[in-house]
């Protein structure tokens, strides 16, 4: 018979799960892989705070040491965010076992994340973007979308990244029997921009119907997800067209530099950001922190129903 494996919960979230309150999950990539020092710390203390202000409370995850650790403490998310690059290993499902094995730091990502949240027994996890298929690659299809299909847990994002095949990505949720859900709108949200122009499965216009949602997949005993798509707030959106130009650019350039696997999404999120001058950075952290207060609101109402 295996051993299971401890999950390390901070004493704030064991006695919120113990007491049935919401809680939020949150990834740690960003902190290590998706956002320079200070603005890594920054954005991962707002969404903490935009998860408070909505009422729940928020666990980042990361592996510490090897130790699966479920609500990191400030000192923590400093120590990822300082550390040099390419010293903390980027945690998808094929990598936690690796890194409790050999007593890694590592920062988990949206499947990372959707794993550790399920065994912790939290049901709403607040991102950016998932992964999905990459564009002129087919085959380099995101370890998120198979997560979905296979850890029922609820992901509050702004659709997938922008910089990836949105309708393939949108074919194999499908495939995998994800809803995708649209809070506020009827297509999926296009990461930076507001809308991608492709439909999602349903409408919706509140947190609580999103957890009605949630709870029914959970009655009915699915072993997949539930996608809650938000857009990106107006205010800090993108012409859909003018980030087009910048993210063919910067695909271009990582296929002429031989950059594929897990290595492109950061290079190309970069890259993005330098030919946009910043403002896709701005938007990446405004729909982060967005999506942070709407899965705290959705989390509430789960706890609730």
């Amino acid at each position: 018979m295996g051993m299971s494996i401890t999950v390390h919960l901070s004493s704030e979230v064991s006695e919120a799960l113990r007491a049935g309150r919401a809680v939020v999950a949150l990834e740690s990539t960003l902190i290590t892989h998706g956002l320079p020092y200070p603005v890594n710390v920054e954005t991962a203390l707002a969404m903490e705070a935009a998860v408070r202000a909505g009422g729940a409370v928020p666990a980042t995850i990361a592996v510490l040491g090897g130790k699966i650790t479920v609500g990191l403490t400030r000192a923590q998310i400093e120590m990822l965010a300082t550390r040099p690059a390419g010293s903390v290993r980027k945690c998808s499902r094929r990598d936690l076992p690796i890194a409790i094995a050999r007593g890694e730091d590592g920062a988990t990502t949206v499947a990372g994340t959707m794993i550790v949240a399920h065994m912790a027994g939290i049901r709403v996890f607040a991102t950016g973007g998932i992964g999905g298929v990459h564009r002129g690659a087919p085959f380099d299809v995101s370890a998120d979308l198979i997560e979905l299909g296979r850890t029922p847990v609820a992901v509050v994002c702004s659709g997938a990244k922008s910089i990836l095949d949105l309708p393939l990505t949108l074919e194999v949720l499908e495939t995998q029997g994800v809803p995708v859900v649209g809070l506020g709108t009827e297509t999926l949200p296009a990461f930076y921009s507001r809308s991608s122009g492709l439909p999602v499965d349903v409408l919706i216009q509140t947190a609580v119907e999103a957890a009605q949602i949630i709870a029914a997949a959970q009655r009915i005993g699915a072993k997949h997800g539930v996608l809650v798509t938000v857009p990106v707030p107006e205010q800090d959106a993108m012409p859909a067209e003018k980030m087009e130009v910048a993210i063919r650019r910067a695909t271009a350039e990582a296929e002429e530099n031989k950059i594929h696997g897990k290595a492109a999404t950061p290079f190309l999120l970069a890259r993005v950001a330098e030919l946009t001058a910043g403002e896709s950075r701005r938007a990446n952290i405004a729909l982060l922190v967005n999506n942070a207060r709407t899965a705290a609101e959705i989390a509430v109402a789960l706890a609730t129903l």
